[in-house]
């Protein structure tokens, strides 16, 4: 471009000059000092419009930078897992003689299931019976013959013996009758039944399984690297891809040993109840770590890179303006800014990779 200014200033002077000799010193002195006239006006247009000669003007979008909570996760993998899930074994062993529930049915704590022939303790839990109403009644009478000063004592004592020894042995014989029989520990419901009528079952053989599954968690373990910004009562994110649901509550439990050979500590989220539920889902928490509330953050792909460091451009009345900034902290796509920005700065993201200091910008839209 200079070339040609100069070339141009050439041809109006040899134009304005006709065929009148000159001087070639005087013409010579002439020409330079217009030259330099016109780089002068060329440098300053140029510091005026840019490094865009073109005059080109391109389209960006720009975030406005506000301050807000930036909060930092660490994703991890988990399973759901119920609170309460029990099997119920027999206590004694026996011959099945009724079933009362069946799979998928509901039940509640203490509730019997199952029950296993006891026909010779109802025998003699019958004769104990019979035994206690008889020692309370002559108890009864030598009390009432003791309280008008008729008999011995002694005779008081052994009656009041004779009916606390039957009573205990009663309360004996209904103890273990009640081992015959298998009962709800908690209430839920009826997972698992392998017991058949007329078989033949042992303690700690065979059972039921019962799960309540309005009472669950989320078990998992978190990399030892996270054990000091991962305690009870960060912020998760539960999300349950087969359910398609997802729940933002608090860890309610972490762990403060670190597994030897896994290298990583355990933590715990109650659940609230829901119908899509259930235990072992997969669950990916996504657990916050870091948290700061009055922060600024920026979209990841407006930041770029260089020799010198990390910068953004920003529009300063159609004009793209670089700025030099710290990065913090990168989640979800933003970067926190831990300097190098301030609150109504107008950071460019896309376009920002094809800008250079000092280019025309055209906004097309805010994000």
């Amino acid at each position: 471009m200079k070339n040609l200014l100069y070339i141009a200033a050439l041809l109006f002077l040899a134009s304005c000059g006709g065929n009148k000799p000159k001087d070639k010193k005087a013409e010579l002195a002439e020409l330079q000092k217009q030259q330099a006239e016109l780089n002068a006006k060329i440098a300053k247009l140029q510091a005026e419009i840019g490094t865009n000669d073109s005059g080109k003007v391109l389209d960006v979008t720009v975030y406005k930078v506000e301050t807000g909570q930036f909060s930092n996760y660490v994703e991890i993998q988990g399973k759901i897992d119920a609170e309460e899930n029990v099997t119920a074994f027999p206590q004694a062993a026996g011959v099945i003689t009724a079933i009362y529930v069946k799979p998928g049915q509901r039940v509640s704590k203490g509730q019997k299931l199952v029950q296993l022939d006891n026909s010779v303790l109802v025998q003699q839990i019958g004769q104990a019976e019979a035994q206690v109403t008889l020692a309370r009644s002559l108890y009864q009478r030598q009390k009432n013959l003791w309280d008008q000063k008729i008999g011995t004592e002694v005779q008081f004592l052994q009656a009041q013996t004779n009916l606390q020894s039957t009573e205990k042995q009663l309360s004996a014989l209904r103890q273990q009758s009640a081992l015959y029989s298998i009962k709800s520990p908690i209430n839920g419901t009826i997972e698992q039944m392998d017991l058949k009528l007329g078989e033949s079952v042992s303690p700690g053989l065979s059972g039921i399984g019962i799960v309540n599954d309005k009472n669950l968690k989320v078990k998992a373990n978190v990399p030892e690297s996270y054990a000091s910004s991962v305690s009870t009562g960060n912020k998760v994110k539960i999300l349950i891809p087969d359910a398609n649901d997802s729940v933002t509550t608090s860890v309610t439990f972490a762990g403060k040993a670190i597994d030897p050979v896994s290298r990583s500590f355990p933590i715990e989220v109650k659940l609230p109840s829901r119908n899509t539920l259930r235990p072992n889902m997969t669950a990916v928490l996504k657990i916050a770590d870091y948290t700061k509330a009055n922060a600024i953050a920026v979209p990841v792909k407006a930041i770029q890179k260089s020799e010198n460091g990390d910068y953004v451009y920003v529009n300063q009345n159609g004009v793209a303006k670089q700025k030099n900034v710290k990065q913090g902290n990168v989640s979800g796509g933003r970067a926190e800014i831990v300097s190098g920005l301030q609150t109504g700065d107008l950071v460019i993201v896309e376009g920002a990779a094809d800008l250079e200091d000092g280019d025309k910008v055209k906004v097309l839209q805010g994000i």
